[in-house]
């Protein structure tokens, strides 16, 4: 029997998780090591001495670790999800969930990190800049095509199950 209200929701909150942790590792793994900006504290502690650096590395421990617990919440979400014979199951809707959570991730980070405390900008040397400003637009837009698209994918549902 097809379900005309397939329930998304428990795929939705999955992948606001992973989003949220895949987001976060992008950001740490580009930004943080390979282009060697926009380390957690780099504002308060900038990477002029190798104490400094150290403490930018702990901090980035202690952020990645943050991101590896969404990501680990979002698999179990994601398995829990797979169980229950009564969620409506959509690629679609996973992967606007996922790029939801990255937005939420990058918009919150953005706003908390870069503009209120202040603690650490995009490019450091620049302080608040372009860069930040266009971090939290991404943010913005990964939230809004995100949330387009697992509405999307429910329309698409219920229009196949009638």
């Amino acid at each position: 029997m097809n379900n005309i209200n397939p329930d998304h929701r428990p795929l939705v909150i999955a992948g606001v998780f992973l989003g949220v942790g895949l987001g976060g590792f992008f950001d740490g793994i580009l930004l943080h090591q390979l282009l060697q900006t926009h380390n957690m504290v780099s504002a308060v502690r900038p990477k002029d001495s190798i104490a400094n650096m150290e403490i930018n590395m702990f901090w980035d421990g202690l952020f990645h670790a943050l991101t590896w617990m969404m990501t680990l919440i979002g698999v179990v979400q994601l398995w829990k999800a797979g169980t229950r014979r009564e969620n409506g199951w959509s690629g679609k809707a996973l992967a606007g969930a996922m790029f939801l959570g990255w937005g939420l991730f990058n918009f919150i980070e953005g706003l908390i990190d870069h503009h209120l405390l202040g603690i650490h900008h995009v490019v450091e040397r620049l302080g608040v800049s372009v860069f930040d400003y266009a971090f939290l637009a991404s943010g913005v837009l990964f939230i809004v095509g995100g949330w387009m698209t697992i509405r999307s994918a429910r329309a698409q549902a219920v229009a196949a199950a009638r």
